[in-house]
């Protein structure tokens, strides 16, 4: 037996827990646009914030503290989805509430201005050098399929996995049977008739900033204990990336963004694998480009309908 499809199953892992960090991002995105048609590009820095305030949090306890690591893990990610939960619904008061009957490029020079603000607001604070993370969580799984290679699946990744499909199932619940959710779905469909019908939508999109941050910091998370090397510049590119993971998927449609996510993670990692890892952004981008040019909408996107 060749040791082909030993190595592309542990690509493929590798791709999955990748995709799935974008995936994590790239719903603040989606959410966002499908209920005001904006872009919150400061949404990457929210991602870079909540790996921060994991790695705060964990060297306030301490990794010699005694305490089991699924409780340190618990602890690092309620204190970042706190803080991030703050930091999203102030993005959304200060940058774009303001701006938001403006014509769209205001919003989008606003989302860019907050996007380097945060940067720098958190260089300042912590530094702009890169920090270590600690590792806490070690070991794999092996799989032996009978040849050279053993398929080893570490299990930060495993968790990472199991973290999102267990987090979009409960977002996908929530936004199918919560009022919250409801109100959600209408205001995406016609916010001005929300509106009409009682429905307070300034509450709404406040909602969507804050759930969007709040995915974002477990994705923060969970990569900085994956990665253990982060600095304040980490959310440029991983916010791009996401951007072009909803946009791949859909942007607007929370599965396109789960899906978009998945298959740029993947892309990336078998690019990095069999091409090279200096191509693997030029793959990302150039399958965004084929998706545009053939299905502008994304893959799970429905076409506009302008309202008369």
């Amino acid at each position: 037996m060749s040791d082909l499809i030993p190595q592309l199953t542990q690509q493929f892992f590798n791709g999955l827990s990748l995709g799935a960090i974008y995936a994590l991002i790239a719903i603040g995105y989606t959410m966002v646009y499908g209920i005001i048609g904006m872009i919150n590009f400061a949404h990457g820095e929210i991602y870079m914030i909540g790996a921060y305030v994991g790695l705060v949090t964990l060297t306030s306890i301490g990794t010699n503290s005694g305490l089991p690591v699924p409780f340190i893990i618990a602890a690092m990610l309620l204190v970042a989805i706190t803080v991030t939960g703050i930091y999203g619904f102030s993005v959304e008061r200060v940058a774009y509430r303001p701006v938001r009957g403006s014509p769209r490029l205001v919003a989008l020079i606003s989302a860019i201005g907050m996007s380097i603000f945060l940067q720098n607001w958190v260089a300042l604070g912590q530094g702009a050098r890169d920090m270590a993370v600690p590792s806490l969580v070690s070991g794999a799984v092996q799989f032996h399929m009978g040849t050279d290679f053993d398929v080893t699946v570490p299990y930060s990744r495993i968790m990472i996995i199991v973290v999102t499909v267990v987090l979009m199932i409960g977002l996908t619940l929530f936004i199918k049977y919560s009022r919250m959710g409801r109100a959600s779905r209408a205001c995406s469909q016609d916010m001005h008739m929300a509106n009409l019908l009682g429905i307070d939508t300034n509450r709404v999109i406040s909602f969507t900033f804050v759930m969007g941050a709040i995915l974002a910091a477990v994705g923060g998370v969970l990569i900085a204990i994956t990665i253990g090397k982060l600095n304040p510049f980490i959310g440029f590119l991983a916010g791009i990336k996401a951007f072009t993971a909803a946009v791949l998927g859909g942007i607007g449609s929370i599965p396109g963004a789960m899906l978009g996510g998945v298959l740029l993670g993947l892309a990336e990692t078998f690019a990095a694998a069999y091409i090279s890892s200096q191509y693997k952004d030029i793959v990302a981008f150039s399958l965004l480009v084929l998706i545009l040019l053939f299905r502008p909408t994304g893959l799970l996107g429905k076409p506009e309908v302008e309202k008369v």
